[in-house]
């Protein structure tokens, strides 16, 4: 347990003070069939909806202090193709937040289309695992920080297209190819603990920062304080943040609580 510096009382062990710029909290915004859902282990037969209107989601977050919005059309992850272009189009258009935007994006032409709207951050998943010149074209055009790898993993394995299927390639892999084409954001997801309100895979999470030359976001089964207050240990070894999803709609952890305390 962390322990609380001089002068500033531990709270269940944490200290605000000792923290250097925080981490990034990005809650999720999921959309399947132009609703805001939330999926269990990425099984699109394990559904719950949250809201029907996912702009309504996005604002509630941005009215209780969210900087970024995480967004995944999760249609267009399973197909290829843009699936809710239109709804994150509104999502854009009614937020100030910084959005991330994930699913689907697997040609230049989506890539482009997103960052015209206003997106400020493109998540290839499938892509970077068969198609890695799109991901070098793009971050050539318009720069590393617009790029963000989402590396979705299942029994060691990289999954692909919606999380459906196995690549069959690992994650130390995966990570070598994006660091030598300039990749310098990971979206770290343990399929597993997806949904599941367990905490995340943590050695999972240090295996991708032990490369050492990542940003890495963590996503999957964040659902408690303590679980921000350990991965809040790894930001000197380049966590950047973490993706809340379930938690945050089912009441578990509440927003403005969780900026207060990890956010920058």
């Amino acid at each position: 347990m962390i322990q609380g510096k001089k002068g500033c009382p531990p709270r269940k062990g944490y200290c605000k003070s000792r923290k250097g710029d925080g981490m990034n909290i990005y809650p999720a915004v999921d959309i399947k069939g132009g609703k805001c859902v939330r999926l269990v282990q990425g099984d699109f037969s394990r559904e719950t909806v949250y809201l029907e209107n996912p702009v309504d989601a996005a604002k509630m977050w941005q009215e209780k202090g969210a900087k970024w919005v995480h967004v995944v059309d999760l249609d267009g992850a399973k197909s290829g193709n843009p699936g809710n272009f239109d709804v994150i189009r509104n999502i854009r258009e009614a937020l100030s937040a910084k959005i991330q935007v994930g699913g689907g994006i697997r040609n230049i032409g989506t890539v482009e289309s997103y960052l015209n709207m206003g997106i400020d951050r493109i998540i290839f998943g499938s892509s970077a695992i068969t198609d890695l010149t799109l991901v070098k074209v793009t971050i050539d055009r318009f720069g590393a920080e617009k790029v963000a790898v989402g590396i979705d993993v299942r029994q060691g394995h990289v999954a692909i297209e919606g999380w459906t299927k196995s690549s069959g390639i690992t994650v130390e892999v995966v990570l070598r190819q994006l660091k030598d084409i300039g990749v310098n954001t990971i979206i770290y997801t343990d399929i597993s603990r997806d949904g599941m309100m367990k905490g995340p895979n943590f050695a999972g999470i240090e295996k991708v920062l032990s490369f050492g030359d990542f940003s890495v976001i963590a996503s999957g089964g964040i659902s408690s304080l303590e679980d921000l207050e350990q991965l809040s240990m790894y930001e000197n070894r380049g966590l950047e943040g973490a993706i809340i999803g379930k938690a945050l709609y089912n009441g578990s952890l509440d927003l403005k609580t969780v900026l207060e305390r990890f956010d920058t």
